[in-house]
């Protein structure tokens, strides 16, 4: 299985028929990673030889810097979540003010083998007439949106951030769904989006009305008409979303029941109005109750500046099986080991819908892990067939990988590749 891997990435090209007879999928690999003026790395140009990546060095190193480089060739705001221009080298890029914003802007490009060829990918920082950052994404030198690279190529990541997952609030399970479902359905990121747009928009709308006086008291925000038109929209773009996540969260949960592993089990469910309706009605009924509860709710809503009931107030809620128990619960090994079972299970997955798994990136992976857990982490990546980055500060800790592994030494905004493969 890894020989038919080290076959591809040598051959410089995809090969449907593959690891076939292994049942792996073809992998998408990243074999060039190049960047520029992004966090503490000036310039620098990677070559890829492996399936499996590791890096290692000391803390702020830029370890961590260079997943959030990889996690740029995905849809969304980075493994980091941060402001874009967080992302520039300090001393570098356009800050004279000219609105060029591209000249010297931090930029990410890839060379990634993919089932359908060889592909160029990138992310890169710009600035809008108006002086607001924005995100350009490349595919193949053309200018496309960012939501299209889920249609290219699939990335997953763990954190460390992540460890608190379960004892954080809603939003942070809500976005580590989002990614999960994005993974299976490429789409799902666009109409997050557009849910989200219109959200704000009634809010908006709303809360103006709300701070003039109620147009007349009725809480309709000036054109009743134009509001109804706005709330029927969230109300598709709201229960497309819900029903993305249920079924992403069903498909999980039959996979993870079929899949043997030394991870515990995870059981997923949603915590949410909607996903409730559409257990027992039909996604056009659904809508409907949905567009007359945002009416009915329109003055409430305005007083309270925001919008209380829809897809963007679930919940992810998680329990260890084995146990019995919620995932917050569990220890802090017992969570993290949650986390890599979902993780792996649906790279799984999205490796059988798309024919390729996703890149996984797991920052600090070793954390909380006993060596028993570190092996069957590390079979299982090997055994799922795609590209895994993992970093560490204690190299040792990756002495099972060192077949298969390229390492690279990370030190001040330097990446050295060692001679492992």
């Amino acid at each position: 299985m890894l020989a038919a891997r080290e076959n591809i990435i040598a051959n410089g090209q995809a090969d449907a028929d593959a690891d076939t007879d292994s049942g792996v999928a073809t992998p998408c690999l990243v074999q060039r990673l190049r960047l520029r003026n992004f966090r503490n790395y000036g310039q620098l140009a990677l070559d890829i030889r492996a399936p499996v990546i590791v890096l290692s060095g000391a803390n702020g190193a830029g370890k961590t810097n260079l997943m959030e480089a990889i996690s740029f060739l995905s849809p969304g705001r980075g493994l980091r979540r941060a402001k874009l221009r967080d992302a520039q080298k300090s001393g570098t890029g356009d800050d004279n003010g000219n609105g060029n914003g591209e000249v010297d802007s931090w930029a990410v490009a890839a060379t990634v083998l993919t089932p359908g060829g060889v592909v160029g990918i990138g992310s890169s920082l710009a600035t809008t007439e108006k002086g607001t950052d924005r995100r350009l994404a490349r595919h193949d030198g053309q200018t496309v949106q960012p939501s299209s690279l889920a249609q290219v190529i699939g990335v997953q990541w763990l954190t460390p951030r992540m460890d608190r997952l379960f004892q954080d609030g809603p939003a942070s399970r809500r976005r580590f769904l989002d990614r999960l479902v994005l993974g299976l359905d490429p789409d799902h990121g666009r109409r997050v989006g557009a849910y989200e747009r219109s959200l704000r928009e009634r809010a908006k709308l709303l809360r103006d009305n709300h701070g003039n006086g109620g147009g007349g008291g009725n809480g309709q925000g000036g054109d009743p008409a134009w509001l109804s038109a706005l709330e029927a929209r969230m109300a598709a773009d709201g229960v497309a979303v819900a029903a993305a996540r249920r079924e992403a969260l069903e498909r999980l949960q039959r996979l993870l029941a079929e899949t043997p592993g030394r991870f515990p089990k995870p059981g997923l469910a949603i915590d949410g109005r909607l996903e409730g309706w559409l257990d027992e009605l039909p996604a056009v009924e659904v809508e409907s109750r949905f567009a007359a509860l945002l009416a009915d709710n329109r003055r409430r809503d305005g007083e309270r500046g925001g919008t209380g009931e829809g897809p963007h107030r679930s919940d992810l809620v998680v329990r260890h099986l084995d146990k019995g128990q919620p995932a917050a619960i569990c220890s802090t090994g017992e969570q993290k080991a949650l986390l890599i079972s979902i993780i792996l299970a649906n790279a799984r997955a999205e490796a059988q819908r798309r024919g390729a798994a996703p890149i996984l990136l797991l920052d600090e992976i070793t954390a909380h892990l006993d060596r028993r857990r570190r092996e069957a982490l590390f079979d299982e990546i090997l055994t799922l067939g795609g590209q895994a980055w993992l970093s560490g500060t204690d190299r040792d800790l990756f002495d099972g990988l060192s077949g298969p592994a390229q390492f690279v030494a990370v030190n001040g905004g330097n990446a050295v590749l060692e001679d492992s493969v």
